[in-house]
């Protein structure tokens, strides 16, 4: 009888192992299905973030090419383009003959074309009556200025006529052109003052401010960063001012050993960029 139960409990035994054994492999199955599954997921997941960010940079890039091409259909961030070029090239050259020399001499004489009539924007901005609350001494230096730049863009367009060929009077457009050149150096002297002036205008006004409201308050007040922002731009125009005063010295030859056509070149190169800057869209404002 023992022997009996003994070959019934083996034979039990033995069925129930092949049973767990097939168990452990359908779980291991089902384990390998479900990771075959996330990883499947995972899959669509990222192929649909890739398309999402693949429009949203394909959107980004059109913006991107609409502001380009919005900023070189302004006449003056083309003409602005070819100052840096010139003067690249002229700091390049150093006033020496070859390749550079040729494209400064060129894209000057191809810049002069967008000049053409631009004396009366000047013109129209000193007949216009100055903003109100200007003080007298800078309304003169604002018409001063106008005036001085006017009358370079003007006698510019005659050194033009002589430098193609229609104007034959070669000495006469060389001494017109020397004269346009003080107008350019003096209407950039009076840019300074009125800048620096103005700065300290500003300066004041913002002090006041600063007095009444606390430094979080400042941080929210409209009123006072839209005085920041007037004078990281006046900082800024002074600055090209100031660089500009070096080229017509340059280009006047007054300092010929201190500023030499490399040095010329140099800051004219400068300042063109931060024309190019200036002439930027204004970046949108946030709602």
């Amino acid at each position: 009888m023992e022997g009996d139960d003994d070959g019934v409990g083996r034979q039990i035994k033995e069925e129930k192992e092949p049973l767990r054994e097939k168990g452990a492999i359908s779980s291991k199955h089902h384990a390998a299905a479900a990771v075959e599954a996330d990883l499947l997921r995972a899959e669509r997941i990222a192929s649909v973030s890739h398309q999402l960010y693949s429009m949203s940079s394909l959107e980004s890039a059109r913006a991107d090419l609409a502001l380009l091409i919005l900023y070189l259909n302004k006449a003056e961030a083309r003409d602005k383009i070819c100052r840096a070029i010139q003067y690249g090239s002229k700091f390049v050259s150093n006033g020496q003959p070859g390749p550079a020399q040729n494209v400064d001499k060129s894209t000057s004489l191809a810049r002069k074309v967008f000049r053409l009539f631009k004396f009366v924007n000047d013109l129209h901005a000193l007949i216009s009556p100055p903003a109100k609350g200007t003080p007298l001494p800078l309304i003169l230096l604002g018409k001063s200025k106008n005036a001085l730049l006017s009358t370079f863009l003007f006698l510019d367009q005659i050194v033009w006529a002589g430098r193609t060929g229609i104007y034959k009077n070669k000495e006469r457009a060389e001494f017109l052109s020397k004269i346009a050149f003080y107008c350019f150096l003096g209407s950039n002297t009076c840019t300074s003052i009125i800048e620096v002036a103005e700065l300290q205008r500003l300066s004041k006004s913002m002090k006041k401010l600063e007095k009444e409201l606390k430094h979080q308050e400042l941080l929210k007040n409209e009123q006072y960063q839209m005085k920041l922002q007037k004078c990281n731009e006046r900082r800024l125009a002074l600055i090209k001012s100031s660089l500009d005063i070096v080229v017509a010295i340059g280009l006047l030859q007054l300092a010929p050993k201190k500023v030499t056509p490399r040095v010329t070149g140099a800051f004219g190169f400068a300042s063109s960029l931060i024309a190019c800057y200036q002439l930027l869209p204004a970046p949108a404002k946030s709602k």
